[in-house]
């Protein structure tokens, strides 16, 4: 049996759930992104009482690493790293563009009103700016076929995709590309991202023993930051 605690502060609504065996046993929702720092410790604690578990007891901690929120993702990571470190656990990442396609091809595979074409991608987006996007394309299978990364959007991103097939898009940055997309290929939908992700995938990362270097592992940014005072990174 393997208990995992999955934090993700990486997004607007910040979830943290206790899954065993890939199986959401208990969860907490946030969804005031700027609250995300008083509420996350509480929220463990909350938790992990709730379903009458000892920090002692858990196999690992999950931890969705980005891209999104800078201050979110350094929120999660830390909390995640500091109970990985006090209990000699592993720590596990997920990407958050890879949890939000998981999160569609759920909700492909188990929506009764909606069928969708055989062969379709997926193409999660996340807002970062003005007409820039963190975005990525998986196929059915959570196959990579465009690794994550910053992009700005114009009528012609993913015309040579849509060229040949149908895609998905989803994310709180598709309404960008819905503004200015002209495809007939390109489908959009409002498809929040689900729990049941983090949890299905870091536990199968804990199976197959895909942990993360606990000293070295950083949020994924995708892109630099600065501050608007200083200019500085």
């Amino acid at each position: 049996m393997a208990l995992i605690l999955n934090i993700d502060t990486a997004l607007d609504n910040a979830n943290i759930t206790l899954a065993e065996d890939g199986g959401v046993v208990s969860s907490r929702f946030n969804e005031s992104q700027k609250d995300h720092t008083a509420w996350l410790q509480p929220a463990i604690q909350n938790l992990m009482t709730e379903a009458s578990v000892g920090m002692q007891q858990l196999n690992a901690v999950g931890i969705n690493i980005g891209p999104g929120s800078y201050t979110g993702l350094r929120i999660g990571l830390s909390a995640a790293k500091g109970i990985c470190y006090a209990l000699s656990i592993p720590l596990i990442t997920e990407v958050s563009l890879k949890l939000l396609a998981f999160s569609a091809i759920h909700y492909a595979n188990n929506s009764k009103s909606e069928q969708f074409p055989p062969r379709i991608l997926f193409c999660p987006m996340i807002d970062a700016r003005r007409m820039e996007v963190f975005a990525a394309i998986y196929d059915h299978a959570l196959q990579v076929i465009m690794e994550p990364r910053s992009m700005i959007l114009d009528r012609n991103s993913f015309e040579d995709q849509l060229k040949r097939q149908k895609m998905l898009f989803l994310g709180n940055a598709t309404i960008k590309f819905r503004q200015v997309c002209q495809n007939q290929q390109a489908i959009f939908k409002e498809i929040p991202l689900n729990p049941i992700a983090l949890a299905t995938l870091t536990y199968a990362n804990f199976i197959g023993n895909n942990f993360a270097e606990l000293a070295y592992t950083e949020p994924l940014y995708l892109k630099e930051f600065f501050t608007r005072q200083t200019g500085h990174r």
